[in-house]
């Protein structure tokens, strides 16, 4: 029983730093990378697919990011969809290759980022924290119903208590090194 709601506790929280590691992915910094586009999604054949299912996506250099659409009417479509992807972003079109020059982030926006990221990985915080929370409400469930003794009940809180401490830790490594990697010039 008390490994049931550890287990599941640890799928929680491991899947809550995969989002927000996700998460952090999409967040811009300096560099050229092609999971700022993973949210943009493109009409293909009267279907909105993600555009990595329509078009070849590549970084090119440390600020241009190029996508080539597997067929050649698509270019236009996909170009539109990038600027309606509001990610403030300029594609130019050379033929049937499409090329995206990231400009460089000024102080200001790097600050702005760094805050945005602190702000994810504080909600990430709180969902390790109300896994915790869940967890140990089980355990004190399974007193009551006289199916654990208290200290089985006080030992499995002290585990979560490790457990969410071990995911709080990977939580403030992700952000330190998302925010050294968006103030770096």
């Amino acid at each position: 029983m008390i490994d049931d709601i550890y287990a599941d506790a640890r799928q929680r929280m491991d899947k809550t730093i995969k989002v927000m590691s996700e998460n952090f992915s999409k967040i811009r910094t300096g560099r050229a990378s092609t999971g700022l586009l993973d949210q943009v999604t493109v009409e293909y054949y009267g279907v909105e697919v993600p555009l990595n299912q329509a078009a070849n996506l590549a970084t090119e250099d440390a600020r241009t990011i190029t996508v080539t659409p597997w067929e050649r009417a698509m270019v236009k479509p996909v170009e539109k969809a990038i600027m309606a992807a509001d990610l403030g972003l300029n594609p130019s079109t050379a033929g049937q290759v499409i090329r995206i020059v990231l400009p460089p982030l000024t102080e200001e926006r790097r600050k702005q980022l760094v805050k945005v990221v602190r702000q994810e990985a504080e909600d990430g915080r709180i969902a390790v924290r109300n896994i915790r929370r869940d967890a140990n409400q089980d355990g004190k469930e399974l007193v009551q119903e006289k199916e654990i003794s208290e200290d089985d009940q006080r030992r499995a809180e002290e585990r979560i208590q490790a457990l969410t401490d071990e995911h709080i830790a990977r939580i403030d490594s992700l952000l330190e090194q998302k925010e050294q990697e968006i103030m770096t010039v």
